[in-house]
């Protein structure tokens, strides 16, 4: 089997153009491991469609499915340009979300950034989590995967490895739950980590960038219509969400390397 490691701000994933394998929770869990496998937040498959230009299906590390992933759908965009699948750089790409819409931007001929038109995003009420017998607020949104958002005054400071997976599994979120520690820098910037449904830590997640400025909107640290620049722990997406709340997303797509497996 042949794939590419690709990552948007260090959110990895091994991306392969074809159809998905009966064993892909097995494959995707021992590709994934660092130490004995590529190394990953999972792997992306990318197939035809016959409602869009393409298709996506995204793995976890632990075998688990996604319906979206926002670094990961950029990466598609530069795989299947790169490649010389598509020679259009307005591209559709069904995922289990919904359909989502790209607009690649090229430099020197090759994908370097891409927009992403995520769809709208859900904001519900605040909810209080009971965890160890304190409440922790967290503003749960919807991305077209599930989010809970919560401000901290320190991102340093947060307990992204101690109340991430707890929050993940809680009992409040039936299928789990991605979870984002916010700081609010100013009306324009935010400072965010996450503990990613499926994958824990990782270095960046885009529906969850997406999801921190729909939080911090509703909240009024942030307006609509404006770019937000979200500081991830590998580098800066730009958001911005209309009155409606449908968002876009910017950000870079960079390919590491290829490689080849054998696989039973």
């Amino acid at each position: 089997m042949q794939f590419t490691k690709m990552h948007g701000l260090g959110n990895d994933y091994l991306y392969v153009y074809g159809e998905v394998p009966a064993n892909i929770a097995e494959l995707s869990t021992r590709l994934s491991e660092r130490h004995f496998g590529a190394g990953s937040d999972g792997m992306i498959y990318i197939s035809k469609s016959r409602i869009a230009d393409f298709k996506m299906r995204i793995f976890n590390a632990d075998g688990s499915e996604a319906k979206m992933c926002g670094n990961g759908i950029r990466c598609v965009g530069k795989y299947v340009y790169d490649k010389g699948y598509t020679d259009k750089t307005h591209l559709k790409i069904e995922t289990l979300s919904g359909t989502k819409y790209l607009d690649l931007q090229l430099v020197g001929g090759k994908v370097k950034y891409v927009t992403v038109h995520m769809g709208t995003a859900t904001v519900e009420r605040d909810q209080a989590l009971t965890i160890e017998g304190e409440a922790v607020l967290c503003t749960p949104i919807s991305v077209g995967n599930p989010h809970a958002v919560i401000f901290v005054d320190s991102i340093e400071r947060a307990p992204l490895t101690t109340l991430g997976p707890e929050i993940e599994h809680h009992a409040a979120f039936p299928g789990g739950v991605n979870v984002e520690f916010v700081q609010v820098l100013s009306d324009h910037e935010l400072r965010m980590r996450v503990w990613e449904r499926g994958s824990g830590v990782t270095m960046a997640c885009g529906t969850g960038a997406c999801a921190s400025t729909m939080a911090a909107i509703a909240k009024r640290y942030c307006d609509y219509d404006t770019p937000i620049s979200v500081q991830l722990d590998g580098g800066t997406l730009k958001i911005q969400i209309a009155a409606d709340n449908t968002v876009t997303m910017t950000g870079p797509a960079e390919t590491v390397y290829e490689g080849e497996t054998e696989i039973c």
